[in-house]
């Protein structure tokens, strides 16, 4: 059924009366006829007004039905289909294919295909899983379209598509099967159907990967992550490196291949352990330095900055995947060696040249310069259950930059230390100072933990991506949508397929402006071509 989503683009119809004056408006001059005396010649009245008559009208009706497809495909037009009502839904994970967990709960699927249920992937486009796919998958081998989907799987947003599901399939009865991980209860839980049946399966009890690893002269320091139902832990370990292309020798790692690609960059490449992993991609970890550089540059004036920041520097250095190579010094490093981070400690302006260096990779911190002035807050990057509140004495007059990313603030939203990120870099501005009499960030048990989320943010693109999808703690049960109590009411809607018309209707109005333009153009040729 043709149905229009914007009617009131409708209004746009009124512009086919400015063909339609035009057409009247632009009659072709009378012919001249000669006369044998002026005084036959006498004043008449204006009869164009009086005789309007449509001339050219096979012309006029190509622009008026021009400006008519153009008025009808600004409303939106779509064609309704009405959906066949079907009996229900079966919507599987495709984490689950291929699994023991799948293989269990196989019977009531099939009973429910026996009874008219569809048997659909809870992915893009909520695809059908053909007779084939099933049998392939009850033998344990993944056909192409599976392993796609399992790759492309955005695990996590669960409630999403089966909001979805419950969108498209309006009415039906779903039956859902995901995996009992508390990944998938990421994203916003909006409001599901009453008629949803949600199963949730375990995959695995344990698992463990590589999250992260670091060099030295002839060994890897690796940062396996280990995660079960109930928690998630990580451990470092350290082992031999192997030649190219040969597997990492230890006790209790995943199978893992050393690599030196021609990039120069060497990483470690994780291989298959499972079936389940058979269709996942399992992306590279790049190995990264032996030790995190740090350069602390200070004058006289911040020397009791310095050894506060020494000291959290240390102490943070725990949580890093790799050691920490601190400098503490009243001179600048050499430029041949940069370091990763350099820390200034001093009221001088920075040079230009370690400011050019930020878009390279270097990650330059500046603190406070001057006396400040006085301002009582409290920092509030801390939870109280973490740490007791931190008070801030004094702040720095200048301003932090209005486009940093502001990672500390105080009380007021204000910022306290701010991130500017530039290339491979980034530069940070501290408003305050790590000295006694501007706060008490000194003597905080709490600061290591704050320089370590600095010094080591939090994962983002393919960190994030293995620390997700090994990630086996599980979904409290009391999470999930309760069934609802089923109650008389009115009838659910019915189901429709929209297709959207406008690019034929954009087709159709180019044939006719093609149309209308020949037609123009050869009428303008027979005019000039016409004997006077």
């Amino acid at each position: 059924m043709f149905t229009l989503t914007s009617p009131s683009a409708l209004f746009a119809l009124l512009g086919l009366l400015v063909p339609l004056a035009i057409h009247l408006w632009n009659r072709r001059p009378g012919q001249e006829v000669a006369v044998g005396s002026l005084r036959w010649l006498t004043a008449g009245a204006n009869r164009r007004l009086r005789n309007l008559r449509l001339e050219q009208v096979l012309l006029l009706l190509l622009r008026a039905a021009l400006l008519a497809v153009l008025a009808v495909a600004v409303a939106g037009p779509v064609w309704r289909q009405v959906l066949p009502g079907g009996r229900g839904q079966v919507l599987v994970s495709p984490e689950l294919a291929g699994t023991r967990s799948l293989a269990a709960v196989r019977p009531s699927i099939d009973s429910l295909r026996r009874r008219g249920y569809a048997l659909r992937w809870l992915g893009q486009g909520l695809p059908k899983i053909s007779g084939a796919a099933w049998r392939a998958d009850s033998l344990g081998r993944l056909p192409d379209s599976v392993v796609a989907l399992r790759r492309a799987a955005t695990a996590g947003f669960y409630w999403e598509r089966i909001r979805q599901a419950a969108d498209t399939f309006a009415g039906q009865p779903l039956y859902v099967l995901t995996p009992a991980t508390l990944r998938g209860a990421q994203g916003t839980h909006s409001k599901l159907p009453a008629n949803l049946t949600w199963q949730t399966l375990p995959l695995t009890t344990e698992t463990t990967w590589l999250q992260a690893t670091n060099s030295s002269r002839d060994s890897l320091r690796l940062l396996l992550g280990s995660s079960t139902e109930r928690q998630t832990t990580f451990r470092t370990v350290a082992v031999a490196r192997p030649a190219a292309g040969q597997q990492l020798a230890g006790a209790n790692l995943p199978p893992l291949r050393y690599e030196t690609p021609g990039n120069g960059q060497p990483q470690v490449q994780p291989l298959p352990a499972t079936a389940a992993d058979s269709g996942r991609a399992l992306a590279a970890v790049p190995v990264q330095p032996a030790a995190l550089r740090v350069w602390v540059y200070t004058t006289p004036a911040y020397v009791q900055d310095a050894r506060y920041l020494r000291a959290a520097l240390r102490a943070a250095s725990a949580g890093l995947p790799g050691p920490l190579a601190l400098t503490i010094a009243s001179t600048l490093p050499d430029p041949a060696s940069a370091p990763d981070w350099l820390f200034w400690l001093s009221a001088a302006p920075m040079p230009a040249a370690w400011r050019g260096r930020v878009g390279q990779g270097l990650h330059l911190w500046q603190s406070a310069a001057g006396p400040g002035v006085a301002d009582t807050s409290a920092l509030a990057a801390l939870s109280p259950e973490v740490a007791a509140p931190v008070s801030l004495w004094r702040r720095a007059s200048q301003q932090a930059s209005a486009t940093a990313e502001p990672l500390w603030t105080d009380g007021l939203g204000r910022p306290v230390l701010t991130r500017q990120a530039q290339g491979q870099g980034a530069s940070y501005y501290f408003a305050t100072r790590l000295h006694p009499t501007w706060s008490e960030l000194p003597d905080s048990p709490a600061l290591p933990a704050l320089l370590l989320g600095v010094l080591r943010p939090e994962p983002t693109g393919a960190a994030l991506a293995r620390l997700t999808v090994h990630d086996q703690r599980r979904l409290d049960p009391a999470q999930l949508p309760a069934p609802a109590t089923r109650v008389a009411g009115p009838p659910a809607p019915t189901a429709f397929r929209l297709l959207d018309l406008r690019p034929w209707l954009v087709l159709a109005a180019g044939l006719l402006l093609a149309l209308e333009r020949w037609l123009a153009s050869r009428r303008a040729a027979l005019t000039l071509s016409s004997p006077v």
